[in-house]
């Protein structure tokens, strides 16, 4: 038995299903999760010394790869002067503006210490401003783990095909009234029945929580007039896309302004960070400058302010986003390419370092679509690439991401390994 079996067998005596976030169980690809030891660049080391070419970087975060030298400097240097203090601390003003510079749309922003917390106050936020209870969500986005979100969600509760939402009472799921991704129409007739009891529409940007969807051209532009028109709020949960398809986030790279963005991942450099935040009428709402409560003992802790700063330097670097994407467009165009060879039809597409594939003949536009790949195939994929040194997300239902750590030299050996592993699983 290796190493990493035992120490799953240990923790499924402590914690449920042997994990702490349910997806890393590998329930969805089979097989045991490997327990890391040590990660650097773009790669990490199992407890049995195997490694493996990352990309999932921690589900997002890592941009700058694992371990990066400035964000690792700056981590020690704020722990050296004590790392949490109940206190406010100038790295909070600091990434504040930074955020703020990056994305004009957030002109104030609460830190807090998780996307799921963001979400869960961006949405309080929102229905105290406009006095209302109903909120519009896509099918396959996820926010987040709140009761209100975990209504034909994406990420784990897909993965695992779980239901819609136990333990949610029924009248508060009622609250939440879900469409499907990329259905203009759908929205349109929604809000000509229901606009006046919407207080906000919140949307992944890019759907990353379904593997990868990409939104239809004016889509996003669509759901701004409707709020405009009917007076609900726009919020965009750039917790994943946000400083990741672009210096400016979604936002930025579709040209729509949200009323409030939730942010998470790579804002704290891989430490537990969230944000919320958005025009100034709405965030002066927020305690104690207003009566909207949410709190929290380590938000703005100043040791992951000082891993988010340093992380959003490091991306301000010339270039930075343009060789990223590059890579990322060269990862995608090879898997495809290599899945047509074998005969395989698939879909695969990326927005920035965002990427995700699935084995279905496409277009995927929504989650209904994404559910009809072949996910059997994806499994033994997984497990293939696996064997060869290459870690993908254990499920055909989140997406991908590259790091600056990754090489062109490691995007050709990762399209070469995932060739051989595709044939592979084809011939099992």
């Amino acid at each position: 038995m290796s190493r990493s079996e035992q120490l799953f067998e240990r923790a499924k005596a402590v914690l449920p299903g042997g994990v702490n976030s349910p997806v890393r169980a590998f329930r969805a690809v089979g097989g045991t999760p490997f327990f890391v030891a040590t990660a650097a660049g773009a790669r990490l080391t199992d407890v049995d010394g195997r490694i493996y070419l990352d990309y999932v970087c921690s589900w997002g975060p890592l941009i700058l790869g694992h371990a990066h030298p400035a964000v690792l400097e700056a981590i020690r240097a704020a722990a050296d002067r004590g790392w949490s203090y109940g206190a406010p601390c100038e790295a909070e003003v600091d990434l504040a503006e930074q955020v703020r510079r990056r994305m004009p749309a957030v002109e104030m922003v609460r830190f807090v210490n998780s996307g799921t917390e963001a979400t869960m106050a961006a949405v309080r936020l929102a229905r105290a401003a406009t006095g209302r209870s109903l909120i519009l969500k896509f099918e396959g986005c996820y926010h987040g783990h709140a009761d209100g979100f975990l209504v034909k969600a994406g990420s784990g509760v897909a993965t695992l095909g779980l239901p819609d939402s136990p333990g949610v009472p029924a009248a508060l799921a009622e609250l939440t009234v879900t469409l499907p991704f990329n259905d203009g129409d759908a929205v349109e007739r929604l809000f000509q029945r229901r606009g006046a009891e919407l207080a906000a529409v919140i949307v992944e940007p890019y759907v990353g929580n379904a593997g990868f969807i990409a939104p239809e051209p004016g889509f996003h532009a669509a759901l701004r007039a409707h709020c405009d028109r009917f007076g609900a709020l726009l919020i965009f949960d750039e917790v994943m896309t946000g400083f990741r398809v672009a210096a400016g986030g979604a936002q930025e790279r579709l040209g729509v302004r949200p009323d409030l963005t939730t942010l998470g991942k790579i804002v704290g450099g891989g430490m537990p960070v969230g944000a919320y935040g958005g025009r100034v009428d709405l965030m002066r709402r927020v305690a104690p400058e207003g009566p909207v409560y949410q709190a929290g003992t380590l938000a703005g802790n100043p040791v992951a302010m000082a891993a988010g700063l340093a992380t959003l330097r490091e991306t301000e670097r010339p270039g930075f986003y343009e060789a990223l994407e590059r890579r990322t467009a060269r990862l995608v165009a090879g898997i495809g390419d290599a899945a047509r060879r074998h005969g395989v039809p698939v879909t695969a597409g990326h927005a920035g370092s965002l990427w995700g594939l699935y084995f279905a003949p496409g277009p995927v536009r929504n989650f209904a679509q994404a559910k009809g790949s072949d996910t059997a195939l994806f499994a033994r994929w997984h497990r293939a690439a696996l064997a060869r040194g290459v870690f993908l997300a254990p499920s055909a239902f989140e997406a991908g991401f590259v790091s600056s750590a990754h090489t062109d030299a490691d995007i050709d050996v990762t399209i070469a390994q995932l060739d051989e592993g595709l044939g592979e699983a084809l011939a099992r």
